[in-house]
């Protein structure tokens, strides 16, 4: 109801711009054929007709700016409840079912770790929106050391082995380095979570059969790289630049079967470009994998 009010907006005010450009082109030009001899009327009718059609044109787009900014705002809003409401309903229910139930050992911990499980996902949403927050404000400077890039992508690897409960083989790590170990400078824990972010990604937007591979190359003398590529569902070319904007969402079913916030490629693209670098998407389309690709510079 309300995506489809929205939309009503949007139509309105395009109908009413292009009606308003439409009446002021058929006054300007009336005007003219019935005062052609007025050389100087005719120059400042020109000028006005100009501003007026500029004005009219910056109202309307602006209009529709705004109207699409609220939707992205209601649907990161509807994300956020749903994505602290659930894990919440779930702990709630775990608890009231070990208070007023004696249960086997076994199947405590088997509670035990869902409520575990739980808490780190609303965890997870809360440190995610805090995070966004942060990295929207310009002025933020970036802590810099040194970090070898290679190990701390390891790392991101088995840790999502181990958050999602993989094999090895789903999760595949390659280095490109021909015996270097590639330095870049930065802030370790921001680098962590957006690599953490775009391998997380690549294994919820897998299908079933996880196939995921992380690799760290030498771009040139002064870049390195790190892509991660996957066979999940895929990304529309015409999706591929507008991923990474704040609270935005790939429409469509199959994609709307992950849940999220819309904040997780909009962090990485902040803390990338803070740190130098530059992170872009490619995809063949639907059903076809995706690849992200991270470039930093050297230290």
């Amino acid at each position: 109801m309300l995506v489809s009010g929205r939309r009503k907006s949007v139509a309105f005010f395009i109908t009413l711009g292009a009606c308003l450009v439409a009446l002021a082109v058929a006054l300007n030009v009336s005007w003219i054929l019935l005062n052609w001899r007025e050389v100087a009327l005719l120059v400042f009718g020109i000028i006005f007709f100009v501003l007026i059609i500029i004005g009219l044109v910056l109202n309307t787009t602006f209009l529709i700016r705004e109207i699409r900014r609220n939707e992205q705002h209601d649907a990161f809003i509807n994300a956020v409840t749903h994505e602290l409401k659930t894990p919440i309903a779930s702990i709630r229910l775990h608890l009231e079912t070990l208070k007023a139930h004696e249960l086997h050992e076994e199947q405590r911990q088997d509670f035990y770790n869902v409520v575990l499980a739980d808490t780190d996902r609303l965890l997870q949403t809360v440190e995610q929106v805090l995070f966004a927050g942060r990295t929207g404000h310009r002025g933020r400077k970036v802590s810099s050391t040194m970090i070898d890039l290679s190990s701390l992508v390891r790392e991101c690897v088995d840790l999502a082995r181990i958050r999602y409960d993989l094999t090895p083989g789903s999760v595949n790590y390659f280095e490109l380095l021909n015996g270097e170990r590639p330095q870049v400078s930065g802030d370790t824990e921001e680098l962590r979570a957006a690599i953490s972010n775009l391998i997380d990604n690549a294994i919820k937007y897998s299908d079933q059969d996880v196939q995921v591979s992380v690799e760290v190359a030498a771009l040139d003398q002064k870049r390195v790289t790190v892509r991660i590529r996957d066979r999940g569902v895929g990304i529309p070319s015409a999706q591929l630049k507008r991923i990474f904007k704040r609270f935005y969402r790939v429409p469509g079913r199959v994609m709307a079967r992950v849940k999220g916030t819309g904040l997780g490629l909009f962090i990485v693209r902040s803390v990338i470009e803070k740190h130098g670098g530059r992170v872009f998407a490619e995809s063949a389309g639907v059903g076809q994998g995706s690849t992200f690709t991270i470039q930093l510079p050297r230290a």
